[in-house]
């Protein structure tokens, strides 16, 4: 269907017209079982299995990278354990699943039948097995999704801060409208599968919208690297250089002020792919980039929960049933976000001082 797609920055969400909550903090509640509605994305710069108690600790969900091991990761308790399709089919045909077990089937390509012919076949011997899969650009795919018994998808292709596949293959659908549209099918078909929006949160708002507009849990990747507790490698930069320092030395000259940069890099690049053993490097479909370290992640949850509060408060939602897919929201042009937008200023005013 050729019809003009939005993005976040072409989104607002209107007020109600008339709010009856008093307090942002005492009359709301942003969490879906005592955790923000939020994912570590599955990325071994993000998070592993030496600091992923941290993000749980901070009422995070978790979603361990393909580089940690199952058989580490499955005694690891309240994390999703990613594996790929091929990997999937090994367990399920071992037998080596339980029902106690969260699983992400993470592929790049979501829309393969075999992905579906393996969950439908895996929730007959496991039916309480909880499985997570995609990346998904289509969003009528969520009904094959919902008949396979998959219980969350991960909807998006190409807009996250380490992927390629959109910039090189031309896959991809416009993020906003890929919620708004997954989710009216959702409700109109009735289904319980979970909305996972995955891939180009550049900022707070876009997370917010995200879920106002239908998501029921947000994944991030690029914003969580960026945080002092990531996994990602700790470098310094010396006369354009990048060295590579251990995590005392990092958290000593963070605390003193001094800059310090993660390495980020998207799953499918050869780094990753070298590191998971792969014989034959396929094409990379991602990057590699070094990202300054702004924020503890206590901070971010701080401020994103801040946020998230208010935006709630302005939408007359108390709770994230009320909130997700819910509200009211304009479509505008690139100029109407240009007025309001004010980083650039900001930038340009730190530059100056």
């Amino acid at each position: 269907m050729n019809t003009l797609k939005y993005d976040f920055d072409n989104v607002f969400i209107t007020p109600e017209r008339i709010t009856t909550i008093k307090s942002r903090y005492n009359d709301i509640n942003p969490y879906h079982n005592g955790k923000l509605p939020l994912f570590t994305a599955p990325m071994d710069t993000v998070v592993d299995e030496t600091n992923y108690q941290t993000f749980l600790n901070s009422k995070l969900n978790v979603c361990l990278p393909r580089t940690v091991p199952f058989e580490i990761a499955s005694k690891m308790e309240k994390v999703f354990i990613s594996v790929s399709l091929e990997k999937f089919e090994d367990l399920v045909n071992n037998r080596k699943l339980n029902n106690n077990l969260k699983i992400l089937v993470d592929t790049a390509n979501g829309h393969l039948i075999t992905i579906l012919e393996s969950v439908k076949f895996a929730k007959t011997i496991w039916p309480q097995i909880t499985i997570m899969a995609g990346n998904i650009a289509n969003p009528y795919t969520i009904l094959d999704y919902e008949k396979a018994g998959i219980d969350y998808v991960r909807v998006g292709i190409g807009g996250g801060g380490g992927c390629l596949t959109a910039t090189q293959t031309g896959v991809s659908y416009a993020m906003a409208s890929l919620i708004k549209e997954a989710s009216e099918i959702k409700k109109d078909n009735g289904l319980k599968i979970k909305i996972v929006a995955d891939g180009g949160m550049r900022k707070y708002s876009d997370i917010v919208k995200a879920l106002a507009l239908g998501a029921d849990y947000v994944m991030v990747g690029s914003l969580f690297n960026k945080t002092l507790e990531s996994c990602g490698e700790n470098h310094i930069k010396i006369f354009g250089t990048h060295f590579k320092v251990n995590s005392v030395v990092t958290n000593f000259l963070y605390n003193k002020g001094f800059e310090i940069f993660k390495k980020f890099r998207g799953m499918s690049t050869k780094e990753v792919q070298k590191r998971m053993g792969a014989k034959v490097l396929k094409t990379a479909e991602g990057i590699v980039r070094y990202q300054k370290v702004e924020y503890t992640l206590s901070k971010w949850i701080e401020n994103f929960e801040s946020y998230l509060r208010s935006n709630m408060s302005y939408s007359n939602s108390d709770n994230l049933n009320n909130f997700i897919g819910e509200v009211d929201f304009t479509i505008n042009t690139s100029e109407v976000f240009e007025r309001i937008n004010k980083w650039n200023t900001l930038l340009k005013i730190k530059t100056l001082i």
